[in-house]
């Protein structure tokens, strides 16, 4: 693979990511040293968890899931490999609701949330810890009597017909995380779990988990979810280098030629008619991944949300702006949002809309950017369901979704115990959508739109917003909205702290 004018960093990393294979196969894995040690471990937690007990199911009793073995390498931000990891997964679907399992919700931190706490512990100087429970989902109970067939390579040649009978959750069973929600909710109530800055009760706390789950303690929080966190005196930076060397390395693109946007200015995407189409598996793929990497690379938001509405039948023109994208990280790889230390938790919302600027069905586009404390935490860029009949009907309808994103954000800074003392400003650049919100009159033009009017007026009154003018040359939603030239594009990045830090931060990214 060639390495084309990557740091030698990217060239190990990318090296490293093609020369190890996962097994297929457990026959493959059974003739390595290194899996069959990961697999024996798999089995050692499983049985020292007490998962299961082995059983004969006799004929006319529930029919048991199957299992599988899942393979994979876990890496490190710099690319080497921290371990061979193996995973028993029962084949949950194969179960019948109602019978083996019910209920199945299990609530999630969203990323949004994660960003907002990001913000607040570089406005706060807070200490951010990470621990990781080993087999989390085998600490959950199993309230089914479910059966699963013995995980293969591990069957009892004397009885080939004995299953096991589940006593705690497994991955891949429907009911698993809900399960393992519940007994992390217990742990955390039975010990009083609330918000505190208190270091001894950290360690406490830290104690007492320790002693309800196999835990390990990873440190500081550096590395989670694909995320790399880094600090220093300038705040908390977060970015996905290693996904992005990894996604090159994947695609081929490792040596391609970085452009410096990830979208041409004035390009249209739409659906030709006999247009040659490309590989639907592949651009799914790729855009998959392009979703989870925005949730730290703001600036391919728009791009990233223009090639995801062709995901059901893409064509060669689609893939191209896809390609394109790619090259621009080949370019920024390192790039990511910066929580600065600006000593405040004050909340703000920058919301804008192109009008009528999709070619195939003349929808606009609307995008808002949410500080918290001066500091980036929510975006979103996304085509409005319905057709805006002026400029000023799509800017007032992103200034409705604007609004309920800053509501949330609200809501969660009082749950967390930061209640908002100031409005929120919401910053638009159209100074006729603004006078629809604040005019009292109801006219037969803003009739299709009231709903959204009185929303906001309601939130206006109340003094729970603001509605100042900003200048559309200051608007940095414009980048949610539309592609534009890249020295505006960059200059809009810097002002929102996405990119690479200038100073040197610990771990370096």
């Amino acid at each position: 693979m060639a390495a084309g004018n990557l740091s030698p960093e990217a060239q190990a990393f990318a090296t490293s990511l093609c020369s190890e294979e996962i097994p297929t196969t457990v026959e493959q894995a059974l003739e390595s040293k290194e899996w069959r040690e990961a697999m024996e471990f798999e089995m050692d937690a499983l049985n020292k968890n007490d998962t299961w007990e082995k059983c004969t199911l006799h004929p006319g009793k529930k029919k048991p899931v199957g299992c599988r073995w899942v393979f994979t390498i876990k890496y490190k931000p710099d690319g080497t490999i921290e371990r061979y990891k193996a995973r028993v997964v029962a084949k949950g679907y194969t179960q019948t609701y109602g019978i083996d399992y019910s209920e199945t919700f299990s609530p999630v931190a969203k990323i949004d949330t994660i960003r907002v706490l990001f913000s607040i512990a570089a406005n706060k100087d807070w200490p951010l810890l990470q621990f990781d429970v080993k087999n989390a989902f085998l600490h959950g109970e199993l309230k089914e009597e479910v059966y699963m067939e013995a995980p293969p390579g591990f069957v009892e040649d004397s009885n080939p017909r004995r299953v096991c009978r589940l006593k705690k959750s497994l991955y891949g069973l429907k009911q698993s995380p809900r399960a393992w929600f519940g007994r992390f909710s217990l742990a955390m109530k039975k010990y009083g779990f609330k918000q505190s800055n208190d270091e001894e009760e950290m360690t406490r706390l830290k104690m007492n988990l320790f002693k309800e789950f196999e835990m390990k303690d990873l440190g500081r929080l550096k590395y989670f979810l694909g995320i790399e966190v880094l600090r220093s005196r300038q705040g908390i930076f977060i970015c996905q280098k290693k996904y992005v060397f990894d996604l090159l390395a994947k695609t081929g693109m490792i040596d391609c030629k970085p452009v410096d946007t990830p979208m041409m200015v004035n390009q249209k995407l739409y659906m030709e008619e006999n247009a040659k189409l490309a590989n639907k598996g592949e651009y799914q793929r790729i855009v998959g991944k392009l979703i989870y990497l925005s949730h730290t690379r703001p600036d391919i938001a728009y791009a990233v949300g223009v090639v995801s509405q062709f995901m059901h039948q893409p064509q060669v023109t689609h893939m191209e702006a896809v390609w394109r994208i790619i090259r621009y990280l080949k370019g920024t790889p390192g790039h990511g949002v910066l929580f600065k230390t600006n000593g405040h938790l004050e909340t703000q919302v920058y919301t804008d809309a192109y009008w009528a600027g999709d070619k195939g069905n003349q929808r606009s586009t609307s995008g808002y950017f949410t500080l918290v404390g001066g500091n980036l935490v929510t975006w979103r860029s996304k085509k409005q369901k319905v057709v805006a009949l002026s400029s000023a009907e799509a800017e007032f309808r992103g200034i409705a979704r604007g609004l309920a994103e800053i509501l949330w954000v609200r809501k969660l800074l009082t749950e967390i115990g930061y209640p908002p003392t100031q409005s929120s400003e919401i910053l638009c650049d159209n100074k006729a959508a603004i006078q629809i919100s604040e005019n009292p009159v109801q006219h037969d033009r803003t009739k299709h739109i009231e709903v959204d009017r009185h929303f906001i007026k309601e939130k206006l009154e109340t003094g729970i917003i603001e509605l100042p003018f900003v200048r559309s040359e200051d608007q940095l939603a414009d980048i949610l909205t539309k592609a534009i030239n890249g020295k505006i594009f960059n200059h809009y990045l810097g002002k929102l702290s996405i990119g690479n830090p200038t100073t040197q931060l610990e771990g370096e990214c």
